[in-house]
């Protein structure tokens, strides 16, 4: 399938190349017969591309009306994806492009037969304008990124990390991996001689880059499975048991898998197990359960708990002067 389509593509732009050609000299160009040739031509004519053919001596082949239109070949099932590709990215992760994608949508459609024009104009959809999120990154930072990891070339690079600590880092990088609206570069550390992943809007590149360098073997699994890792130790960093008062039936279903587990204690009470990054998060997830709670286990989960209500005390009091 993937060798029929590459010589669709092949024919078609030989067809763009001059005003008309002979079935001979198509075929050969082609390296097939004549009658696969005919196919093709058949095949190019049922995805909507005008392909005129006159029998006889002098006869040949040529492009009818849109013969200007560049070797463009996608099917029903690959037009309405690249549409609501290019319109998904109007509120993504990208930063400053979102008019770009709107303006090749716009430009893919007129280059398209007219039957896939009319599939794309049923899949116009309204983008809902919203701020950009905190963590978008820059068209041309990614596209640079992406770049030295296809050139092999070292990348220096001041860091800032959740803390607020900054650092210089100089890495090997290898791979960009999207996690849903951020994106991070997985690369090797040369001061750390080891693995590593960065937000890439956390990153302020420096030039020139270089030199270039041998690819490592990436971690067990690839780099989207090292960043999905990444994830998990973070969000097992920190442990902690809570008494909740309420009966389990009550808050079994607001306890996702990724938070932790809940277990029956008494008719009316449960214990639920946490685990976050810090214990200010497992303080700001234990009010979704909007019931009493007494902590077990650590003993500083209570001074971050006391934290939270005094923030949303000290922001309630502000409320009700206004």
């Amino acid at each position: 399938m993937l060798e029929t389509s590459a010589r669709l593509l092949r024919l078609l732009s030989l067809l763009q190349t001059r005003r008309e050609w002979t079935g001979a000299e198509l075929a050969g160009r082609l390296d097939v017969t004549t009658r696969t040739l005919r196919r093709d031509v058949d095949r190019l004519r049922e995805l909507g591309y005008p392909v005129n053919a006159r029998i006889g001596v002098g006869g040949g082949y040529q492009l009818g009306a849109g013969a200007e239109m560049p070797p463009l070949l996608l099917d029903d099932e690959e037009a309405p994806a690249v549409a609501f590709g290019l319109q998904s990215t109007a509120v993504g992760p990208v930063a400053g492009i979102g008019e770009a994608s709107l303006r090749a949508l716009t430009k893919l459609r007129q280059v398209m037969p007219s039957r896939l024009q009319n599939r794309l104009d049923a899949l116009q959809v309204d983008i809902m304008d919203r701020p950009q999120a905190a963590s978008a990154v820059g068209a041309q930072v990614l596209a640079a990124v992406a770049s030295v990891c296809h050139a092999r070339e070292r990348l220096r690079f001041d860091y800032t990390a959740r803390n607020g600590t900054h650092t210089r880092r100089e890495v090997e990088p290898h791979r960009v991996v999207q996690a849903d609206s951020r994106w991070y570069l997985v690369a090797w550390d040369v001061q750390r001689e080891d693995w590593r992943s960065f937000r890439v809007d956390r990153m302020t590149l420096k030039s020139p880059t270089g030199p270039r360098f041998t690819p490592r073997h990436l971690p067990e699994g690839g780099a989207a499975a090292f960043v999905a890792q990444g994830f998990k130790r973070a969000f097992t960093k920190t442990r902690a048991r809570v008494r909740l008062h309420a009966p389990i039936d009550q808050v079994a279903g607001r306890v996702p898998e990724g938070w932790g587990t809940v277990e029956c204690d008494e008719a009316e009470t449960c214990v639920v197990s946490l685990r976050g990054e810090e214990l200010r998060d497992i303080a700001q997830w234990l009010a979704v359960f909007e019931v009493p709670f007494t902590v077990l286990d650590p003993p500083e989960l209570r001074d971050a708990c006391r934290e939270f209500a005094q923030r949303h005390a000290e922001l309630a009091a502000r409320y009700r002067t206004c």
